[in-house]
């Protein structure tokens, strides 16, 4: 078998068994990315150096004993933006273009405990803000399943990195579905954790409310893993949570027995395409045999979800990112004159479109006379949704549907009609605003040829329900992959 096709966990349980070394996983993803990062363009920064350096030490520490865990020596990728000490950290966008941090988010340095290596960081939306990681100022990505259509966003790089098959798995971050909609685009598994599971020290904030770090890889089970791995308690982010219930491989269980599984009708009206309808409804039918129980339900509100979350992100964004002014790090404009003017020039020259369109209408919804207008009420909707999502899970164990209305648009198409893009957040974003845990894992592939994701929402802190609900679908559905892999 290929190396390459290895799943992180079947990697490093090779490596243990010294049928493959660290060494052999780590030359065979750099030279992978050799082979295809000029037709995709997954990673800002590629760390071929220090990835071997790090293959050598921690070779040493699996062979000393000192490294038993279930992913010890196995390649991974970071999105561009969390913080890797030494190494630079761009948020793909100019103004970050020199930005070396003197530290590490704590996800990372919680890979690099259980004995991860730090391949490069990946490319993504402009500080998150985006669909299809066109944004970047490093250039587009392309999506692995066909180059002429987009990944995904924000963490489009992550995704497409996994599915290019230059890592084993990658860090991705999620404020309004930039974990689940690139994973479903580029048929991936993502997972968005609970807010607070993962801790936010050292990811660069976009919306400090929604933002979650989480796993995108190749099947469930390396879904679990690492999540077992990056969920902590952290006294540096007072948003961090105290979990005991973090043993997530134990619910890969090929069983949904007595599982209530609800599908919003909302989800399924106008706007869907009919091949992803399908698909999805298949894959339903798929865990309804495997012995769920199905029920169709009204969960309302889902109109206001978009104009709710892009009010409140753009406040926080506007906000976090007041900090970028060319005075302490990062961009500054070469002739200025005077200390207002060098503020403009620098902020001007150094975000992209999209950052300024997000920072000028999150300055605007909190100016005087609009903040009750449009923040305060919006932060009233976001309570509503989630006490919507409080009412379904009374009922239901989990919720079921599409992760985005099509499959991968083409390059270009998005981006020239902004609202188009918002509008391709809609079944992502309410799991954000209600700080719920979701899932994308492939449930298909459309006559484009490209691949369609299914999306499974849980309550706060059961993610352990929709891994059960993932990995009997996963396991009943059978391989997923490029025409070429299989």
């Amino acid at each position: 078998m290929n190396i390459l096709n290895m799943t992180a966990v079947s990697l490093a349980a090779a490596i243990k068994n010294k049928e493959v070394t660290v060494m052999d996983a780590t030359k065979a993803v750099l030279k992978q990315i050799e082979k295809t990062e000029s037709t995709y363009n997954c990673y800002v920064t590629v760390d071929k150096d220090g990835a071997l350096k790090q293959a050598q030490e921690i070779q040493g520490k699996i062979d000393s004993g000192e490294l038993t865990g279930p992913l010890a020596g196995v390649p991974v990728a970071i999105k561009d933006n969390m913080c890797t000490e030494g190494l630079l950290t761009t948020c793909s966008s100019k103004m970050l273009g020199n930005f070396v941090p003197t530290y590490s988010s704590q996800a990372v340095i919680n890979l690099q405990r259980a004995g991860a290596v730090i391949i490069g960081k990946t490319n993504m939306d402009e500080f998150a803000m985006g669909s299809t990681t066109e944004t970047s100022a490093f250039g587009v990505t392309k999506n692995p399943w066909n180059q002429e259509h987009v990944p995904g966003g924000s963490s489009g790089g992550s995704a497409a990195a996994v599915a290019a098959e230059e890592c084993y798995y990658a860090l991705g971050s999620d404020t309004g579905g930039s974990i689940r909609q690139p994973a479903s685009f580029c048929g991936v598994v993502g997972m968005k954790p609970t807010y607070g599971s993962v801790s936010r020290y050292g990811l660069i904030a976009y919306a400090s409310s929604l933002d979650q770090i989480g796993p995108l890889c190749k099947d469930v089970t390396d879904c679990a893993t690492i999540m077992e791995v990056i969920t902590s308690h952290d006294q540096k982010d007072s948003t961090s949570v105290q979990r005991e219930d973090t043993d997530f491989t134990s619910a890969l269980v090929d069983d949904v027995k007595g599982m209530k599984i609800g599908i919003p009708r909302d989800y399924f009206g106008e706007g869907l395409d009919s091949e992803v309808k399908e698909a999805v409804l298949k894959a339903a039918e798929v865990l309804r045999e495997k012995g769920a129980t199905l029920e169709e339900f009204d969960l309302s509100l889902a109109d206001y979800a978009i104009p709710a979350y892009y009010t409140i992100a753009a406040a926080e964004a506007s906000s976090n990112l007041e900090r970028f002014d060319g005075i302490k790090y990062g961009y500054r404009t070469e002739s200025y004159k005077g200390l207002h003017n060098m503020y403009k020039k620098s902020r001007s020259e150094g975000f992209g479109a999209e950052v300024k369109r997000r920072i000028m209408l999150g300055s605007f919804v909190l100016s005087s006379g609009y903040y009750d207008a449009y923040y305060l009420k919006a932060l009233r909707v976001k309570a509503l949704i989630k006490n919507a999502f409080d009412e379904a899970f009374a009922k239901y164990d989990v919720i079921l549907g599409p992760v985005a209305p099509t499959t991968a648009p083409k390059l270009g198409e998005s981006l020239s009609d902004p609202i188009k893009m918002y509008l391709g957040d809609i079944y992502t974003i309410s799991v954000n605003l209600a700080g719920l845990p979701g899932m994308s894992v492939p449930c298909g592939i459309d006559s484009k040829g490209l691949p369609i994701g299914l999306q499974l929402i849980g309550d706060c802190f059961k993610e352990k329900n929709i891994i059960r609900a993932a990995y009997t679908y996963e396991k009943a559905r059978g391989a997923f992959g490029r025409k070429e892999e299989n």
